[in-house]
């Protein structure tokens, strides 16, 4: 027994320490040759990439969820619809997309100023319409909670609420996706999972360049600028509740169904979130998983369209 223990291991190693041979010789270099959809602004003394679209009067700016590792092409669809109207600009964070790592602490602060100074950078100004998924709610609200001057309206995508905290990761975690990362081991996983949740197809309406450099950005994913971002939630949650919301800013959160029928986030969660950011907040649910962008947005720029015209009434 121990015997045939001891050559299943052994098959394990060499499996690991082959994948991680072909991993690095062959594609160590994969990132190198793919070009910024946008441009590259200096931020605290590092590259951060500002991708847009359109030339609209009002300016929404698209901040991606944690765990995305290319927002400029998962937003891309949503861009491409909402550009026929606004200017719509996505900011990539340090350690994601084409941005730089840095080793700044991920605060709300730093985050906020360097969202500020990204988009000044690239000649954009305020005010702003924030639009972020999933945790940049967070950051969405610290924002508009320090410099409510420079922030007209939110349309959150299935944020996280500020009025309760979340369950933080464990540190251990991320060291052992880096190490699978090293390996390769998620990369045909990766290639998979990708394919099939953003597609090709009529519906989705992304390119080909864009789930081609998803997957890549994707077996790339794991850095110390991100480990710090997702151990640093609760934290960040715990201080903008601490906060007073400005209550005259306009919000309409979007639900997704299957996050308002979870018996974690649903009506109660929901409605405390609105509860804590005041009379102008409201939020409606719309049909689809956490990543609504990834299928329905004419549900998304319909309920959006209708909100802000009816701003202020």
């Amino acid at each position: 027994m121990l015997t045939i223990l001891a050559i299943i291991f052994g098959i394990i190693v060499l499996l690991n320490l082959f994948s991680l041979f072909i991993n690095q010789v062959f594609f160590s270099n994969e990132l190198d040759n793919l070009a910024p959809y946008g441009e590259l602004v200096e931020v605290n003394g590092k590259n951060m990439h500002v991708y847009s679209m359109g030339d609209g009067e009002e300016t929404i700016v698209l901040l991606s969820g944690f765990t995305v590792p290319l927002p400029s092409a998962d937003f891309g669809p949503l861009m491409r619809e909402l550009s026929k109207s606004y200017t719509v600009v996505c900011i990539e964070y340090f350690g994601v997309g084409f941005s730089d790592e840095i080793d700044t602490s991920r605060t709300n602060e730093n985050y906020t100023e360097e969202i500020r100074e990204a988009l000044s950078a690239a000649g954009f100004s305020a005010p702003y319409i924030l639009m972020p998924h999933s945790g940049s709610g967070i950051y969405s609200e610290y924002y508009a909670t320090k410099y409510p001057e420079e922030v007209s309206a939110i349309i959150m995508l299935d944020t996280t609420s500020s009025a309760e905290t979340s369950i933080n990761v464990p540190k251990f975690v991320y060291s052992f996706g880096k190490v699978q990362q090293a390996i390769g081991l998620a990369r045909p996983f990766n290639s998979i999972l990708v394919s099939s949740t953003l597609g090709i197809n009529e519906e989705n309406g992304y390119t080909q360049t864009e789930v081609d450099d998803y997957t890549k950005f994707m077996n790339n994913y794991y850095n110390d600028t991100i480990a710090d971002q997702l151990s640093r939630l609760n934290e960040n949650i715990e201080e903008v509740m601490s906060m007073n919301f400005p209550h005259d800013i306009p919000i309409l959160k979007l639900v997704a169904s299957e996050t308002a029928q979870g018996k974690q986030t649903g009506d109660k969660y929901q409605n405390a979130h609105m509860d804590r950011l005041g009379a102008n907040a409201e939020w409606i649910v719309i049909e689809g998983n956490h990543f609504l962008y990834h299928g329905h947005i004419e549900d998304i720029c319909i309920a959006m369209t209708t909100f802000l015209q009816n701003r202020g009434n």
